[in-house]
Order: structure tokens, then sequence, then C-alpha cells
């Protein structure tokens, strides 16, 4: 898959994550990582790191057990608006494609 698309896609999928729940950071990668397998953690990590730069997601600390500090992510209103766009976005591709598929 090409890389730009399968970030997009990554992209989408994890602010769809982040806005069912608060993760530890390890935690949903190893989740994403079910999904897409060829993926690297520091890939992983580059968009998680983006996101929180750009204002998608916000950091914040939590307590593991017995353990130092996690760092736990949750979208924000504007990567709910930013999730909202790349899904209508992902729907029309799949339509065009579809429509496309239909022609040949």
């Amino acid at each position: 898959m090409d890389a730009q698309l399968k970030k997009g896609i990554l992209e989408m999928c994890i602010l769809h994550d982040l806005e069912k729940e608060s993760p530890y950071g390890y935690d949903m990668i190893r989740t994403m990582h079910s999904f897409f397998p060829e993926v690297t953690e520091s890939t992983f990590y580059a968009i998680l790191r983006r996101l929180y730069q750009e204002g998608d997601a916000e950091i914040f600390e939590g307590r593991g057990s017995r353990g130092p500090a996690r760092k736990y992510y949750r979208i924000t209103e504007q990567g709910r608006k930013r999730l909202s766009r790349l899904k209508a976005d992902w729907e029309h591709l799949k339509r065009v494609v579809e429509e496309v598929m239909q022609i040949g």
C-alpha cells in the first residue's frame, strides 16, 4: 500500500481509537499493530506525536500498577473535527473507487 495513503488511514484509525477511550500509548499501539502488522512502533509514535503537536490529541499522565507515570492520550475537540473530515473523505474515496470498479 502507498505510504501516504497508509499514513492517512492510520491517522484516522488512531483518532477513532482516541475518540472511544483514552488509551496508554503502548496499549493503543499494540491494538493498532494487530491491524497493521507491517507498521513499526516508531511510526505509530510519530503519528501520535504529530497529532499532539497539531492540537488533535492531548497527553496526560497516569499511574500504572506500581510503575512510573505513563502517557495517556485523548482526542481534543479539534481532533474530533479532523476525524469527522477524515471519515467523510474516506467515505467519498470508497464511493469513487466502487464507481470506477463498476465501469471496468
